[in-house]
């Protein structure tokens, strides 16, 4: 529906969001490690053997898609957040973390926005396990963990004005509270409608990460609010 493109909400705390751009450093460069450079049948083993398969997860299925187990199941709530089916997939995420995450790292810290992110992730990675739980298909990407940044810049700046690129050729700038409560509904909107098997979302990944940003930044909203 849209593409963030700038926000108007200067950094108060720290210098620069370091931790966000050795994110998206490392997202990239293990793409084009496990994607374009190995081609589509690589990424697929590398997606279903790092990626979360919620039966295998949940189940404990001893044989993965791939026929192959590099790492724990439970590794994979981590492995999962920093792989990517696709350059559309990638630079969506990407997106979304440049313009959005600097406020979180700014108001959380660099260590601990990097806790958060990773929870985050993990929790979205659960949420959707638990609501699919007889799924094979494997869950990759950092859109769970990046939903969970959503949820926080929603609590700590609503009021914050953000470019966005609405149905990829439209330019607004509306407050932050519009953008991020009508891409929330849009996740619940989307549950249960089809999708192409080659375009699936996981938009259980997507609430639950928003929903844990939320939680964190309730619990926290005190002493992020001293800090800044």
């Amino acid at each position: 529906m849209f593409v963030p493109l700038k926000d108007d909400q200067p950094l108060k705390v720290i210098r620069f969001q370091y931790v966000v751009l050795a994110l998206i450093v490392l997202n990239v460069v293990l793409f084009l490690i496990t994607g374009p450079l190995r081609g589509e049948e690589a990424l697929m083993i590398t997606a279903n053997g790092f990626g979360v398969v919620p039966l295998e997860l949940l189940q404990g299925v001893g044989q993965s898609v791939s026929g192959q187990n590099p790492v724990a199941e439970p590794v994979t709530l981590f492995s999962y957040m920093f792989l990517h089916a696709g350059w559309l997939h990638l630079l969506g995420n990407m997106a979304f973390l440049w313009v959005f995450a600097d406020n979180i790292e700014d108001a959380f810290g660099h260590f601990g926005f990097l806790l958060f992110y990773i929870l985050c992730g993990i929790a979205a990675a659960l949420a959707h396990a638990f609501m699919v739980p007889q799924s094979l298909d494997p869950l990759i990407g950092a859109s769970g963990a990046v939903s969970g940044v959503l949820g926080a810049y929603l609590l700590l700046y609503p009021q914050a004005r953000v470019w966005i690129l609405f149905l990829m050729r439209i330019p607004l700038k509306i407050p932050a509270w519009i953008v991020l409560g009508g891409w929330i509904i849009l996740q619940f909107a989307s549950l249960g409608q089809e999708q192409p098997e080659d375009q699936a979302v996981a938009w259980w990944a997507h609430i639950g990460g928003f929903a844990m940003g939320l939680l964190f930044t309730l619990l926290l909203r005190s002493p992020l609010w001293a800090r800044r």
